[in-house]
């Protein structure tokens, strides 16, 4: 395993800086590496690393939502107000319809499996976006009008909003009906998720109030936090339902708020620490990457991702209308919420498991939507941000 970790780290950083160098997202170049050692190609990775690839990638992803929460302003996301909530569903839902009304024509498959893969293909990438958009935060674009923290706080939610449906639907493939209680966990994943990390932070500021800690241990305590609140996520059974996810980042926002100097250091030293997490996230993504089956549904798969874009594009100008927005901030927004990643590595082979009978091309579909989306979505924010957004300096 140390050897496969070796293998990652060098081999990662190398091929993303390469890819950087010649104008393109350092992710592909990533993404690539873990596709050249995955099980698929090369197969240099050891098995025992790829069994707790999902426990490591979920990882990488707690360090950036909660860097990202320790950035992000309670009172931004009130002033950004109906737009940051319509964010977290509308999009998703416009993206699930249209894979229900295209798929089934490209395909000939069910519309209930058709509805499964557009919940596997609609949930857009937190690992791709709030990195991004931290990024801008750091630069000062877009920062008058909150849209990078619209934008992450938006993402975030709308994973926890396709999951859930995602989880209904292949419930009633499975077994023949849909349990109602499925949709009630939307809701309480939500409310419960972040008065679980509000409470989990003011907790913890109490004891940095209280006691002496370094900040280097202060950042294992709250990682240590993180990973209780994921893990009470998999506890959480029937209609209450609860977003780790969700809770880390509301962690993160009650420690800025409560003990702001403090959340500024810890920040900088979670960005640090992403360094690690990033290479170690996308390489194992790509390791997941079976590019045989993107071969099988050829251009129309291609199509169909294309055509899904295009609904849940729709679906960003619909929840930005009648916003202070204006033209450029909405197309902006709109690239935003292109890249997919995580999700569609961690869900996208579990309908073939379950033995729904679209889940191989399911799991194609979903191949695909990485390797398009995440480079490509990745490519248009880092490209198109200076062009469509204000510098806080310019106002």
């Amino acid at each position: 395993m140390i050897f496969s970790l070796a293998l990652i780290f060098l081999l990662g950083m190398a091929l993303g800086r390469l890819f950087g160098m010649i104008g393109i997202p350092r992710l592909l170049g990533m993404l690539v590496t873990g596709i050249i050692l995955g099980p698929y190609a090369l197969d240099l990775l050891d098995p025992t690393l790829l069994q707790i690839s999902s426990e490591l990638r979920q990882i990488a992803l707690i360090i950036i939502l909660t860097r990202a929460g320790l950035n992000l302003d309670i009172k931004d996301l009130k002033q950004v107000g109906r737009p940051a909530f319509l964010l977290c569903f509308v999009p998703a839902c416009f993206g699930i319809a249209g894979t229900v009304l295209l798929a089934p024509r490209l395909f000939d498959i069910s519309l209930l499996d058709a509805a499964i893969m557009g919940t596997v293909i609609a949930a857009v990438s937190p690992a791709v976006v709030v990195p991004k958009m931290l990024q801008l935060m750091e630069k000062g674009y877009g920062g008058d009008k909150k849209i990078p923290q619209m934008v992450m706080a938006g993402a975030s939610v709308d994973d926890v909003f396709v999951i859930v449906l995602f989880t209904a639907f292949t419930g009633l493939a499975t077994q023949g009906n849909i349990d109602a209680t499925h949709f009630l966990t939307i809701p309480s994943s939500i409310i419960f998720g972040v008065l679980g990390g509000i409470a989990a932070g003011l907790m913890l500021s109490l004891i940095f109030t209280r006691f002496h800690i370094r900040d280097s241990a202060k950042v294992i305590m709250i990682l240590s936090f993180s990973f209780l609140l994921v893990t009470l996520e998999r506890q959480a059974k029937g209609v209450i339902g609860f977003s780790g996810l969700l809770a880390v980042m509301a962690l993160g926002m009650t420690i800025a708020k409560k003990k702001y100097p403090l959340s500024e250091r810890l920040s900088s030293k979670f960005s640090k620490l992403w360094v690690a997490a990033e290479v170690l996230l996308f390489v194992l993504v790509g390791a997941s990457v079976n590019i045989s089956y993107a071969w099988k549904a050829g251009t129309t798969a291609v199509l169909l991702l294309m055509a899904v874009l295009l609904f849940r594009i729709l679906g960003v100008f619909l929840s930005l209308s009648n916003t202070r927005l204006n033209k450029k901030e909405r197309i902006f927004t709109a690239l935003s919420y292109i890249p997919k990643a995580t999700v569609q590595a961690a869900i996208g082979g579990l309908p073939l498991a379950m033995g729904i009978g679209s889940g191989e091309l399911i799991l194609t579909v979903a191949v695909l939507s990485i390797l398009i989306t995440a480079p490509i979505g990745a490519a248009f924010i880092d490209l198109s941000y200076k062009k469509l957004l204000a510098h806080e300096a310019e106002n």
